[in-house]
């Protein structure tokens, strides 16, 4: 028995507004209400502040991180340059655009408002 895939992951931002504003707009996840956004997989992407999320005595542990996080979503076959460009039109600086040699993957890398490292991923860049 192992887990099927990830459920969820959280990234972390003091201003939330900006946060929701990026992944909603920027790169069009669906909100399901204030910070959850539900992914096309049915994969959930939550925003958490770190302030908030690290108190002790919360009805789940404690967390949050100490620098930034990373998330990497998958695109589909070819949109990069697309992606590339609906992030510019938002004003989403490009911090690299890699390509990568193992299975002919290629990446687009940029920050959200909080820093956070958030990649976009055309290929398979994992074996199976």
């Amino acid at each position: 028995m192992r887990p099927r895939r990830v459920y969820e992951t959280v990234v972390y931002a003091i201003d939330l507004e900006a946060a929701r504003a990026f992944y909603r707009d920027a790169l069009g996840l669906r909100e399901v209400e204030d910070g959850v956004f539900r992914l096309d997989d049915d994969g959930v992407l939550l925003l958490f502040d770190p302030t908030l999320s690290s108190q002790p005595g919360r009805v789940v542990p404690s967390h949050g991180p100490t620098g930034a996080v990373h998330v990497a979503f998958s695109v589909g076959a070819g949109e990069l340059d697309a992606w590339r460009d609906r992030l510019a039109e938002h004003g989403v600086e490009l911090e690299q655009d890699h390509d990568w040699q193992r299975g002919g993957a290629r990446s687009l890398y940029v920050r959200d408002p909080a820093g956070n490292s958030v990649e976009l991923v055309d290929g398979d860049l994992w074996p199976r």
